[in-house]
C-alpha cells in the first residue's frame, strides 16, 4: 500500500506528490526563509510577496514597468496584488494585471461589514483569511470557484459577511442557492467560545463554518440532479424530508443517543443536507490539515501511535481505483491527530480534532471524496 505520509520514497507517484503539494502550505522564499500563507513581506531578503492561486504558492514577486504591476518567480504573465492588499483584510493574492482588481476569493464578496466600526475590522480580518484558505482548498481540488456577484449570476458563489444590528434579528450562517452569510462576530473568541458552550458543541471555527456551508452550495453544484444523487439518497438519507420538521425535532429532541455510530457530529443527525455538510467540511479538515503535516515533514509512518486502519470495507465503493490512495491518507492522519491530540491536553488545550470516526462516516467520506474527483475529471461548462 502506497503511503502518503512518506514522500521521500520514488515510488510514490508524481500525480500523488503534486495533489499533496498543493495542499501543504508549506512555502520558501527564493532566499531559503520559510514563509507562510498569509504572509505579504519576506522578513529575511525584504521582498514582497504573494499567493498565486492558480499554482497554490506563495512566491516572491519582482516589480515590472508599468507601476503597480509585478512577476512571480517562474511565471511570465504581468500581475498585480489584490486592491485589498491594503486594506484591513491584508489580502496577499494576486491577480492578472489585465483583469478584476480583485483577486478570485475577494471578488466572492457581495457585502462586508461596515468598517466604519473598530470591531468590524477586526472581524473583518479574521473572516477573510478563512475564506482564503477555503477557496485555496477549493482551487486545488479543481472545483468550480466563480463569483456569483461578477461572473456566474445564475450558478456562482458569493458572501455576505454581516453583523447583527443593536437590537435587531440575529445575522444567521447559513447558504440559500450560491449565497453563503456569515455572521462576523464568529470572529470574535469570545463570542464563538460562548454559542459553543450554549450549543453544546466539540468544535466551531470560522474555517469551519465556511468549510459547512460551502458544502451545502457544492451539493447543489454536483449532487442535485446529476448520476450522483440516487447513490445520495441510498447513503445519506432522502433529502426531500422535510427540513422543517427536522429542525424542528432537532431542537426540541436533540440527536439519538447512538449518533457517533453513523454519524460524524451529533447535527450531521439532523437532515441528509446537514449530513452531507457535516461530512464535507470533515473531509477538508482532514485533506487540509494532514497535506499541511506532510509539507512540514511529519512522517506518520515514524509516530509511535497504533490505531486500528480502516480497510477497504469501511468504504463506499471498495473497487475504486483511488480507494488505497484515500486509505492511507484516512489512516495516516487519524494517526497524526490522535498524536496532537495529546499534545494539545500536555498543553490544556482542548482536543484538535474532537472526534471519531466509524465506519460509515469513513464510506460517506470516500462518496465525497468519489464526487470531487468526478469533478475534477469532468468539469462542468
Amino acid at each position: 500500500m502506497t503511503e502518503l505520509s512518506d514522500l521521500s520514497h520514488k515510488d510514490v507517484d508524481t500525480q500523488l506528490q503534486q495533489r499533496v503539494a498543493r495542499h501543504a502550505r508549506s512555502y520558501q522564499c527564493r532566499c531559503g526563509n520559510r514563509i507562510f500563507f498569509r504572509n505579504t513581506l519576506c522578513l529575511a531578503c525584504q521582498s514582497q510577496l504573494g499567493f498565486l492561486p492558480d499554482d497554490g504558492r506563495v512566491v516572491a514577486l519582482d516589480p515590472v514597468s508599468a507601476p503597480g504591476t509585478w512577476r512571480a518567480e517562474g511565471r511570465d504573465e504581468v500581475l498585480k496584488v489584490c486592491a485589498n492588499r491594503d486594506s484591513p483584510a491584508a489580502c496577499n493574492w494576486m491577480t492578472s494585471a489585465l483583469g478584476s482588481s480583485y483577486c478570485i476569493a475577494c471578488r466572492l464578496n457581495r457585502t462586508i461589514p461596515n468598517l466604519g466600526d473598530a470591531d468590524n475590522v477586526r472581524y473583518w480580518a479574521k473572516v477573510e483569511l478563512a475564506k482564503r484558505r477555503l477557496v485555496s482548498e477549493l482551487l486545488g481540488f479543481g472545483l468550480p470557484v466563480k463569483s456569483k456577484v461578477t461572473e456566474d449570476a445564475e450558478r456562482g458563489l458569493m458572501f455576505d459577511l454581516l453583523r447583527s444590528s443593536p437590537g435587531g434579528p440575529r445575522v444567521m450562517t447559513g447558504h440559500a442557492n450560491g449565497l453563503i452569510t456569515i455572521n462576523v462576530e464568529e470572529a470574535d473568541d469570545a463570542k464563538r467560545e460562548q454559542i459553543k458552550y450554549d450549543m453544546r458543541e466539540p468544535y466551531r471555527t470560522l474555517l469551519g463554518h465556511f468549510r459547512h456551508e460551502v458544502g451545502h452550495y457544492y451539493w447543489d453544484r454536483l449532487v442535485w440532479n446529476t448520476q450522483w444523487l440516487e447513490p445520495f439518497r441510498r447513503l445519506f438519507g432522502d433529502e426531500r424530508a422535510s427540513y422543517a420538521d427536522a429542525l424542528k425535532r432537532n431542537y426540541e429532541q436533540g440527536p439519538p443517543a447512538d449518533w457517533a455510530s453513523s454519524y460524524v457530529s451529533s447535527y450531521a443527525t439532523m437532515h441528509p443536507w446537514e449530513d452531507w455538510a457535516e461530512t464535507w467540511a470533515h473531509y477538508l479538515h482532514m485533506v487540509d490539515s494532514f497535506c499541511t503535516a506532510i509539507g512540514f515533514g511529519l512522517d506518520a509512518g515514524n509516530l509511535r501511535c497504533d490505531v486500528q486502519p480502516f480497510t477497504r470495507d469501511a468504504l463506499y465503493a471498495p473497487d475504486d481505483p483511488e480507494a488505497e490512495r484515500l486509505l492511507s491518507l484516512l489512516n495516516a492522519w487519524i494517526e497524526v491527530v490522535t498524536v496532537l491530540n495529546e499534545m494539545a491536553r500536555s498543553l490544556g488545550q482542548p482536543d484538535f480534532y474532537p472526534f471519531v470516526m466509524c465506519k460509515p462516516v469513513v464510506a460517506k467520506l470516500h462518496f465525497i471524496h468519489m464526487v470531487i474527483a468526478d469533478a475534477r475529471k469532468n468539469p462542468q461548462p
